[in-house]
């Protein structure tokens, strides 16, 4: 696991709390995207990258995928710092997620933990601003484009294989609990999965979210003639 990250940005306690939570994982940090051209052992499989960088790593994505050619990488927001526009992050073509910096530990780590397992987060605080008040009075073309990138992405309903099989389970009418110990997982994961299924369906909660699936799983069967609705692919 690989931070990038200006010095004095990530604290020894975080690094200590990563390393007990994931004792199998080595962490690595680096102040700049440069200092990473280079092979880690074992390879990397997750990078963290500081927000004040986002604009270059698109340019450096050649580099990022020799080195590193297993990584998942996420830029890390702290909005206290540099607060990241929706845009921005859906423009990039390296970019899968969003770890957020101003979590509960425990959710923090389980984050981490759905990103070392190759699942995407993007945090809905993203978009509490056009939520809640519509467009911001500074609107933009740019600002427009994102909106239109996230409807598109909720649209597709492109999920991961781990969460199509969590949202398969919670339509039987399974409960978090139940489903974290068939899998093998900590509640709190399959509660960010959960979380990240609601929103990628465009979805208000979890029983939409099973109608949703299941309205889907007959139109891919061809039993609804004419069904417009996308059928739940799933992304390796």
């Amino acid at each position: 696991m690989l931070f990038i990250a200006p010095d004095d940005t990530i604290s020894e306690s975080l690094v200590h709390a990563v390393e007990r939570e994931f004792p199998w994982i080595g962490v690595e940090r680096v102040r700049d995207l440069s200092a990473t051209w280079t092979a880690f052992e074992p390879s990397v499989s997750l990078i963290l990258i500081d927000a004040v960088f986002l604009s270059e790593i698109d340019s450096c994505s050649a580099q990022l995928a020799r080195f590193h050619p297993a990584a998942m990488t996420a830029v890390m927001q702290d909005d206290g710092r540099r607060p990241l526009i929706p845009d921005e992050v859906f423009a990039s073509r390296v970019v899968r997620g969003v770890l957020p910096m101003n979590l509960k530990l425990d959710v923090w780590l389980s984050v981490i933990r759905l990103m070392l397992r190759g699942g995407e987060y993007f945090p809905l605080a993203m978009f509490q601003p056009y939520l809640n008040n519509g467009m911001p009075h500074s609107e933009t073309k740019e600002s427009k484009s994102a909106i239109k990138r996230q409807a598109a992405l909720e649209e597709s309903g492109q999920l991961t294989c781990r969460e199509s099989q969590i949202l398969e389970m919670a339509s039987q009418g399974l409960q978090n609990k139940t489903i974290a110990a068939a899998l093998r997982l900590s509640e709190h994961t399959v509660k960010i999965h959960m979380h990240n299924i609601i929103n990628k369906l465009g979805a208000h909660n979890r029983t939409e979210a099973a109608a949703l699936f299941h309205a889907r799983r007959v139109a891919a069967a061809g039993m609804v003639p004419g069904a417009d609705r996308p059928v739940i692919s799933t992304l390796t």
